[in-house]
């Protein structure tokens, strides 16, 4: 029973992310990057709900000028520690497209919280126009989209180097160490400081990138935390249930057992 147990703990352990290692990973060209530690890894792991709020920051400044995140509504943001306020003043930051009025003309307001995120972009050629042909992804479930999830997203947005005096450099094409070929059309999009953090967190890259790919992960997963709740629960039921009938089987066997000894030898 006890193995029985500890195969399904590690069962869910890989179901939920897997035990951290120091080896390193290759993504989808087979370039090695380092596997970092998440805060939210692990059978009881929790985003970090600073780092949240910061990468949402990160997000919202940076990374939405040229990626939408579409999955995702702005009152979504309570969930990771906003206040209503914050999260009404937020939206309102943005312009959506509703109607028609009663005139039956478009019109354009102020998002509100209930709203999706607003895309940068109208549609895909215009995203492709602004972007030297390249159409930049949504952000929504790149996490899960991309091999190696977190550790390749936070390896690419750190991975920008000068190209080798050898390497051949396509025109309007930026190096990085860690993208499949080397050569990626996003120029960097972070930089140290990019961001004034409003908690006082010095904005490095190191510190920029890990913060938007937690943030990113949340939004590919909100319910993470929620889920693995749910699945450590039901362990110590089934764990629970596994003992009682365990209990069970053996007393009914031992009864069972007792029967047949009588009438195996009838008293005298």
């Amino acid at each position: 029973m006890r193995k029985l147990i500890f195969g399904a703990v590690a069962a869910m352990a890989i179901a939920s992310g897997g035990f951290a290692s120091g080896t390193a990973l290759a993504s989808e060209g087979g370039v090695d990057f380092p596997q970092e530690n998440w805060s939210f890894k692990g059978i009881f792991g929790k985003f970090d709900r600073p780092a949240l709020r910061r990468g949402a920051q990160v997000y919202l400044e940076v990374c939405s000028n040229c990626h939408s995140l579409s999955l995702l509504s702005y009152r979504n943001l309570e969930q990771i520690g906003f206040s209503k306020a914050e999260v009404k003043k937020i939206a309102a930051g943005f312009d959506v497209q509703d109607g028609p009025n009663d005139e039956g003309d478009m019109y354009t307001r102020p998002a509100r919280p209930s709203d999706k995120f607003v895309a940068p972009f109208a549609n895909e050629k215009a995203a492709r126009a602004a972007n030297n042909g390249a159409f930049p992804p949504d952000l929504s479930v790149i996490v899960k989209a991309r091999k190696g999830g977190v550790d390749y997203i936070h390896a690419l947005l750190t991975g920008f180097r000068d190209p080798p005096a050898d390497f051949k450099l396509k025109d309007g094409m930026q190096y990085n160490l860690y993208f499949p070929g080397h050569q990626i059309g996003m120029p960097p999009p972070l930089d140290a400081d990019s961001v004034e953090y409003a908690d006082g967190t010095k904005a490095t890259l190191e510190q920029e990138s890990r913060d938007v790919t937690t943030f990113l992960a949340w939004a590919a997963e909100p319910e993470l935390e929620a889920r693995k709740r749910l699945g450590i629960k039901v362990m110590i039921y089934l764990f629970v249930l596994t003992s009682m009938l365990y209990v069970l089987k053996k007393r009914i066997w031992k009864r069972v057992c007792l029967d047949g000894s009588d009438q195996e030898n009838p008293p005298a």
